[in-house]
């Protein structure tokens, strides 16, 4: 794809390769918790999906390898760019992240949504804030840092991943499953003792990341990449190759 050749604007490249990837290999940390960017189609085979392609291109734009360094939640692959055992990463935004890292503008939004047994009395999203609600979360992921915020009354609880929650819920541990609506969508088609609440309680902004430290010319470097990603088509192309549906490429942001 022509975009793959364009150098980052305004950038020494060489320069910019040895703070972005000091080691002289570019870590990417790779969320397989979110099918919607990262999958492995085997036991023991490498990642693929939208975010394994994003790190492809950018160690093609700076000329260097790429390691990609795959964990089973977000929070996993969030501490991993945080303590600089990788260079960058693919998550959500979000305030409670913010800490040691900077992020890029969003380049994907995704719905996130309930998922309720058939029979729950529950029909809006607005039903779910109640006392005594147990709404079960993926520890440390998007939804879980929104909901702990904007829930005042529910209960909220954690377990390691969304599919461990989806298991919860339909041992009647919790009454309602927080989680990303194209995945919980899945979970409907294939069982009807399952339904989803109609829209969604959040949109998920999907950015890149690479820790502070790295400086303010390789993240407005990073922040340019990704504009150009979603200018050039690269986003949607990536979508439409691993066929992935229920997430919208975000808006162009302003970089300075």
């Amino acid at each position: 794809m022509h975009c793959m050749n364009r150098p980052l604007p305004s950038y020494d490249l060489a320069a910019l390769a040895s703070t972005m990837a000091p080691t002289g290999t570019l870590r990417a940390s790779i969320n397989l918790g979110n099918p919607m960017l990262a999958r492995r189609d085997a036991e023991g085979a490498p990642p693929v999906g939208v975010s394994v392609d994003f790190a492809q291109a950018l160690g093609r734009r700076l000329g260097v390898p790429v390691e990609l360094v795959a964990f089973d939640k977000a929070a996993q692959s969030v501490e991993a760019v945080r303590a600089e055992k990788a260079d960058v990463g693919f998550f959500a935004i979000d305030p409670a992240r913010g800490e040691g890292l900077r992020f890029t503008a969003p380049y994907l939004l995704i719905e996130g949504s309930y998922l309720v047994p058939s029979d729950s009395a529950f029909r809006s999203n607005d039903e779910v804030d109640r006392a005594g609600v147990r709404v079960g979360v993926g520890s440390g992921s998007a939804y879980d840092l929104y909901l702990t915020r904007a829930l005042r009354v529910a209960h909220i609880e954690r377990l390691f991943n969304a599919e461990a929650v989806v298991d919860a819920l339909r041992r009647s541990q919790f009454d309602v499953a927080a989680g990303i609506r194209k995945q919980l969508e899945a979970i409907t088609r294939a069982d009807s003792a399952f339904r989803l609440l109609p829209g969604g309680f959040m949109v998920i902004q999907q950015a890149m990341g690479l820790p502070a430290s790295r400086g303010e010319e390789a993240a407005a470097a990073l922040a340019a990449f990704v504009e150009d990603m979603k200018a050039s088509g690269f986003v949607a192309e990536a979508l439409a190759r691993h066929r992935i549906e229920g997430g919208d490429v975000a808006p162009a942001a302003h970089v300075g």
